[in-house]
């Protein structure tokens, strides 16, 4: 694979003002309304980064937890971990396993293939009004959904960016969460850097970049993690090779994951 010539400089900026997602808002619509606005306006080759909890609110992602009823399962986990049974209910029916758990903690894979605190399920900044005790499952198809927004932006605004769906997630061997991408569309989530020259032309041997995640990871600074309401940042800049790969190729195998 040809490597893309690196970038020389890289700005970021937040579409604003974005308003509060509701179930059935047309996110696409909403991101390229924002995107025709003078001083924000998206240009070829832009990386749109969207965070995964609009995604989630516009698919109707929630649960009320007043409505679950905990399996035996769920209850004996839930002592385990001193989370509410119901809330370990969901995060069990967004997995397909548990990989360790003590007082406080539940790591999971999650059906989607990526290792998680609690499936993804979340409850901050939940709108309060969509139950008695609402939470928020991760998006359907994060890749798909990427996918769609890039095609409705080529459609409505005629330029093509590439897209990435990120969320915050915590890390086996470091503290504090970092952003990572669940959903890519437009460009290769994953580089494979084997066989590129260094500095001295010596051949790299192991070496892939997940470029969706290092993308995620420089959004997530102006998305911010509270009340900063930058759901969707735009990066401008960038240059990758002319292929695309979805953020499941970031998703380690578990024959070679030492932490599983």
């Amino acid at each position: 694979m040809d490597e893309a010539p690196p970038a020389r400089g890289l700005s970021l900026f937040a579409l604003a003002p974005f308003p509060l997602i509701e179930p059935g808002t047309d996110l696409g619509e909403v991101i390229c309304r924002l995107g025709r606005i003078p001083g924000g306006a998206l240009l070829d080759g832009d990386v749109v980064a969207v965070a995964q909890k609009i995604v989630s609110k516009a698919e109707n992602r929630y649960v009320d937890l007043a409505d679950v009823k905990p399996s035996e399962r769920a209850s004996a986990l839930a002592e385990k971990v001193q989370k509410d049974p119901r809330l370990v209910e969901v995060i069990l029916s967004q997995s397909r396993r548990v990989l360790r758990h003590r007082p406080g903690v539940l790591i999971v894979e999650h059906k989607l293939g990526f290792v998680v605190a609690n499936a993804g399920v979340d409850q901050s900044n939940v709108d309060p009004a969509r139950g008695a005790l609402p939470v928020l499952l991760l998006p359907e198809n994060p890749d798909a959904a990427a996918a769609r927004l890039r095609e409705q932006i080529r459609q409505q605004l005629g330029r093509i960016v590439a897209v990435v769906i990120n969320d915050s997630f915590g890390r086996a061997w470091r503290l504090g969460t970092v952003g990572v991408a669940l959903g890519a569309a437009g460009l290769p989530a994953l580089m494979n850097l084997r066989g590129t020259p260094d500095l001295y032309g010596r051949r790299l041997q192991v070496s892939e970049t997940a470029l969706a995640d290092e993308i995620a990871a420089a959004a997530s600074l102006l998305m911010g993690q509270a009340s900063e309401a930058s759901p969707v940042v735009v990066l401008r800049g960038l240059r990758w090779p002319d292929m695309a790969l979805p953020a499941t190729a970031l998703v380690r195998d578990p024959r070679d994951d030492l932490f599983r």
